[in-house]
């Protein structure tokens, strides 16, 4: 039985690619200019690899729902100074900190890792070089 199952995740994980409602591309090349507004700060939240494809994972930010990701997508969202919770879920929840400071990008690397049913997730705050590479590999998906 736990060899079904584990072979039901992994074919999951393999089929089909989920789709999700996309930013325009005008909307996609701003945000891709990397440029943090003074006032406020400036988070990308990015899944740059094609595992779990078949997958949507929804981010909140702060308890409020920013939208879903799927395989190569990103959510961008301006966000005021302070301490912030990116929350995403998927299989399981997973979240990370941030403590903005005004005129600063952040960047947060949503992992797909493999689950029992479906795709797990994992948040990484990572550096401007990574996370830039990450969110060029992308498209800017649609936030609520």
């Amino acid at each position: 039985m736990k060899k079904i199952l584990v072979l039901a995740a992994i074919a999951a994980n393999l089929v089909g690619c989920a789709s999700v409602n996309m930013g325009d591309a005008q909307q996609d090349a701003a945000a891709k200019q990397f440029t943090a507004p003074a006032d406020k700060s400036g988070v990308y939240i990015y899944r740059n690899e094609s595992m779990g494809a078949a997958v949507k994972m929804d981010v909140e930010v702060d308890g409020n729902a920013l939208g879903q990701t799927a395989a190569k997508t990103y959510l961008y969202k301006e966000i005021a100074p302070g301490k912030h919770t990116i929350t995403s879920k998927a299989e399981n929840t997973d979240t990370v900190e941030i403590d903005a400071k005004p005129g600063v990008l952040y960047y947060v690397w949503q992992e797909v890792k493999m689950g029992i049913l479906y795709a797990r997730t994992r948040l990484h705050l990572v550096d401007e070089a990574q996370g830039k590479e990450g969110v060029m590999e992308t498209k800017l998906a649609k936030a609520k």
